[in-house]
Formats: structure tokens, sequence, C-alpha cells
């Protein structure tokens, strides 16, 4: 899949007084291969995206819901503001050893 302007994207903190980083929640199809791909967000001056914002992105095609959590490490100063983040980690994955 690719990154889609309709995908849930919603702004989960705001910055504190000392401009502390915000985090947002992206869901969508994507496996964490495409998210971490250079520009995959392609609305990022729009969607008010800052450098050193983090993003979480839960992968909507898992059946357990992987969700992996992203630094915002550019945004493009031509809008609409490509974003490049980081390759992110694995923070919740419905792995169950037990």
């Amino acid at each position: 899949m690719a990154y889609a302007v309709t995908d849930q994207f919603d702004l989960m903190t705001l910055a504190g007084l000392t401009g502390s980083p915000r985090i947002f929640f992206h869901k969508s199809a994507d496996a964490l291969a495409a998210v971490n791909t250079s520009g995959f967000i392609t609305d990022g001056t729009y969607k008010g995206l800052k450098v050193g914002d983090y993003v979480l992105h839960r992968d909507s095609t898992s059946i357990t819901g992987d969700t992996s959590l992203h630094m915002v490490v550019t945004v493009s100063a031509t809008l609409p503001g490509a974003v490049d983040l980081s390759d992110g980690t694995v923070v919740c994955a419905g792995a169950n050893a037990d």
C-alpha cells in the first residue's frame, strides 16, 4: 500500500512549554518497511509535523495490530511537506511466547 492523506492520523499530545516533541498516531495498511521509506508521509506540513516529533504507526492489516515508533527526521519545506521518518522500532507486536 501507499500512504493516503485519508489514513487515520491523529495528534495525541501537545508540545509542552519547553517545546517538547509531540506524538502522532497513524493507522494504515502499510507495513513497517513502507513507513520508514523517505517521503512516505506526503503532507507533513499540513499535518503539523516537525523534526523531532514521534509517529506511532499501527499496521491495520496485521491480525495482531503490530505498532512501531518512528521519529520525524526531516520535513520538506516544499508544500505539502514530504516527511522522512526514522527506521522505527516495533513497540507492540502481537506475538506472545507464553
